[in-house]
Parts: structure tokens; C-alpha cells; sequence
């Protein structure tokens, strides 16, 4: 299985490995436990074995009793392997 790289929005940090992407994962829903995601407008391109998917998300919490929403563009890239796609990259 390729190896993930992440570029997220909740952080300036690229994660590069199992363990810094779990990391990532567990401390965003730690630190917002009401974190939702809504897709809005995407493209997906396929080239053979390799799917690029570009578009928008909104980021929306809870925060002192207020929802906050954080909109943000992303890119992910997928691999592939068998019969399932592998996500290799994402930024947002």
C-alpha cells in the first residue's frame, strides 16, 4: 500500500506517516469534537490507475456556543491497488 502524505488544513505540518496522520485525525476531533465536513463542488479525473479529485469543503464546530464554519479547497490523489482506491496525497 503507497504510503499517505498530508497537507491538512487544521495544520501547518506535513504528515508523512501512519502515526503522524492518526495523530492529526485524533487531535482535530479531540480539540473540535462537534467537526463536521460538507463536499461541496468537486472534479474527479481518472488516468489509468492514478484519480485526481480537486474541489471545496466546509469545515463547521462548535465554539463557545457558536457554530464556526472554515471553508477550504483540497486536492487529493489516489492510487489504484486492486480493486481499491489508495489515497497517496492530499492538501487542503
Amino acid at each position: 500500500m503507497p504510503l499517505m502524505e498530508s497537507w491538512d488544513t487544521l495544520s501547518p505540518t506535513l504528515r508523512a506517516d501512519r502515526a503522524a496522520l492518526r495523530d492529526y485525525f485524533v487531535t482535530a476531533f479531540k480539540v473540535l469534537p462537534s467537526l463536521k465536513v460538507t463536499f461541496g463542488e468537486q472534479l474527479i479525473r481518472v488516468y489509468g490507475s492514478t484519480a485526481v479529485n480537486t474541489g471545496y469543503y466546509t469545515f463547521s464546530y462548535i465554539k463557545d456556543g457558536e457554530t464556526e464554519t472554515l471553508p477550504a479547497r483540497y486536492s487529493f490523489t489516489f492510487v489504484k491497488e486492486g480493486e481499491n482506491w489508495m489515497i497517496v496525497d492530499h492538501h487542503s
